[in-house]
């Protein structure tokens, strides 16, 4: 059997490999505008006429890119149409076929070799081809790029900024009640919104849905509305929350209108009826048929039409009055009941008020003695020394003279950690025999956790120092404690009554540039001797 197939058919039943992925591209050729020189032909791709991106070279010698070379024989080998441009045509040679072609790495070589700049308006970027598509191609940030939803150009580095602040065409989603609409639409969908907050102008309330505003203008208080009784000439126009109020002020106002209407109403003679006295009326086709009956009926009321209408009309006036009385009845019950749980609430509210203040006052009580053991543990020793900073001497002594603070107190120090607990008592203008001439300095044995463990009464000899900052020459006193004083002995209350020297440091020693008041500053020392403990 001979074939028919022809050389096209042949090159549709070529098998076509796939390329390898270091040769796959995407993109087709590079823009000549990238060039900073002219282009030569031989780097010209065959297919899209820009410049060779992945060049690759078909058996008849003409390059394209691979991107375009792969779209070409995309459904199999076909003629080389650059062959039959240049009339080079050979049937067997002038053929595209993936398996036969091959990558041109001589011309890549060449090609990323050559000198590119940004063809983008405003960038300054230069470098080779290689460079360009490596490290600045669809990176600029001066390339302009179409927006897909508005189709305008916008620079690459504006195109978040753009999608979300200015593209006409972006989608947004309502704050309030989440309807996805175009931005174009904001100002009609705004229009329409049933949660678009708006603001009541008579009570000034913000952010009313619209859906609830004119139920808010129905129930506000400041709103405005014309009386119930408009429609007999009553043209008040008042607030919400004071209708009732005009009404009860207003019912003989209301009454004169309402007689005013119905004086009116003066029909002729024969047009209507009276029925039975119950203030009622009815047109003559209801009326009992002509005769004795009615006859009767008429000589039963002894009295004419003008009379019957103005009873009827009194009729009504009652009938109003009573139903006045009783909504004003209703509303007084209303209203007391109102106060009653009004009272009610004020009362629960009083008492959550004092449970309030009491679990206000134990946590300041608690605060005040978390502070004082922070104090205590920030100045703290456990070691019988202690010294004791003083500032701002000049006011406290002030304080002193003056009977606002004559004595302070030292924070507390320790002869060890599970030893007898101390301070220091200081009378800045004097104490007892020293008043207006010394400081006056006293030892204060406190009441500790651990006392039970220790040996009364307290026996260990005291040292108090007043410091020269010039570490030249202290003021020193000690003494022993006298074991049979109360204030040695173990103490039953918050500390034992103070003992030292009422003599301690004549106060003219502190004047002038004492080398003892440095920065209005005074250092006390106090050393407790450990001996035997």
């Amino acid at each position: 059997m001979i074939s028919t197939v022809g050389p096209v058919g042949k090159w549709k039943a070529m098998a076509r490999p796939s390329l390898p992925s270091s040769l796959d591209s995407t993109l087709p050729g590079i823009s000549r505008e990238v060039l900073s020189v002219s282009m030569e032909p031989k780097y010209q791709c065959q297919q899209c006429k820009d410049i060779l991106r992945k060049p690759f070279q078909a058996q008849c010698g003409h390059r394209f890119c691979v991107f375009c070379f792969k779209q070409l024989t995309s459904s199999g080998p076909i003629p080389c149409e650059a062959c039959r441009a240049e009339g080079i045509f050979e049937e067997t040679v002038s053929v595209l076929n993936i398996e036969v072609a091959f990558p041109d790495n001589a011309a890549r070589r060449e090609i990323d070799s050559l000198p590119a700049k940004c063809p983008n308006e405003g960038c300054s970027w230069s470098g080779t081809l290689k460079e360009y598509e490596a490290q600045h191609e669809g990176r600029c940030d001066f390339e302009r790029i179409k927006c897909e939803a508005c189709q305008a150009l916008i620079l690459s580095s504006e195109k978040d900024r753009h999608n979300e602040r200015e593209c006409e065409a972006r989608t947004l989603n309502c704050k309030y009640c989440k309807v996805t609409f175009n931005f174009k639409e904001i100002k009609a969908h705004d229009e329409i919104c049933q949660k678009f907050p708006m603001q009541c102008k008579d009570c000034g309330k913000k952010k009313i849905p619209r859906e609830k505003f004119q139920e808010h203008i129905k129930s506000c208080a400041k709103s405005k509305s014309a009386c119930q009784f408009r429609e007999i000439g009553c043209r008040a126009v008042v607030d919400n929350s004071k209708q009732q109020d005009h009404e009860q002020t207003s019912v003989m106002e209301h009454m004169r209108l309402l007689l005013s209407v119905l004086s009116s109403l003066r029909l002729p003679a024969g047009d209507w009826q009276d029925d039975s006295g119950l203030g009622l009326y009815r047109g003559p086709e209801d009326a009992p048929p002509v005769g004795a009956h009615a006859v009767n009926h008429n000589a039963g009321r002894g009295g004419s039409p003008g009379v019957q209408q103005k009873v009827s009309a009194l009729e009504n006036i009652v009938c109003v009055l009573n139903r006045e009385v009783e909504r004003s009845a209703l509303t007084l019950e209303a209203l007391s009941r109102q106060h009653r749980l009004d009272q009610e609430k004020i009362e629960n509210l009083a008492n959550k008020v004092r449970q309030l203040e009491r679990i206000l006052t134990t946590r300041d009580l608690q605060l005040a003695e978390s502070e004082q053991s922070l104090r205590e543990l920030q100045f703290c020793t456990y070691d019988g020394v202690f010294i004791w900073k003083i500032a701002d001497f000049s006011r406290r002594r002030q304080d002193a003279v003056g009977g606002r603070a004559p004595a302070m107190f030292s924070p507390a120090f320790y002869s060890s950690k599970y030893g007898y607990k101390m301070c220091l008592r200081l009378y800045l203008n004097g104490d007892g025999t020293g008043r207006g001439t010394h400081l006056s300095l006293f030892f204060v044995v406190m009441r500790g956790k651990y006392d039970a463990l220790l040996k009364w009464p307290f026996s260990q000899k005291v040292t108090l120092m007043l410091l020269d900052q010039n570490n030249r020459e202290h003021i020193i006193d000690a003494f022993r404690p006298d074991v049979s004083s109360t204030s040695f002995q173990r103490p039953i209350s918050e500390m034992n009554i103070a003992s030292g020297c009422p003599l301690f440091c004549p106060l003219s020693k502190l004047a002038g540039k004492s080398s003892y008041l440095r920065d209005d500053t005074i250092f006390i020392k106090a050393i407790v001797d450990l001996t035997g403990l």
